[in-house]
């Protein structure tokens, strides 16, 4: 995980920013293999079932069709940006993601 001071007292957060990378296959394998080993204390703080990605679509009472429209804004994003001659990085687009459409 990457210590960094927009995380402090929001562990929600960067959560929050690798189930958008996840949702995107931009999670890093560090990152994943960490989330798995940690899967049973997210399910009993978050609720959930099966993977961490569910504990955390359950936190916030997310739809099924969030990871699709994750990739979708992605796809749109990296388009978006392309035209303007700006590289948009997944960590870039996961942070603006969570910081437009979610209160943590």
């Amino acid at each position: 995980m990457i210590p960094n001071s927009r995380y402090d007292g929001k562990p929600l957060l960067r959560l929050l920013e690798l189930y958008v990378l996840n949702s995107i296959n931009e999670l890093s394998q560090v990152d994943r293999q960490t989330l798995e080993r940690m899967e049973p204390r997210l399910h009993a703080i978050y609720g959930g079932g099966g993977t961490w990605h569910e504990a955390i679509a359950a936190a916030l009472s997310m739809s099924l069709d969030v990871p699709k429209v994750i990739q979708d804004m992605w796809i749109s994003n990296q388009e978006t940006a392309k035209k303007k001659g700006v590289i948009l990085s997944p960590q870039m687009f996961a942070e603006m993601f969570v910081d437009q459409n979610f209160t943590v």
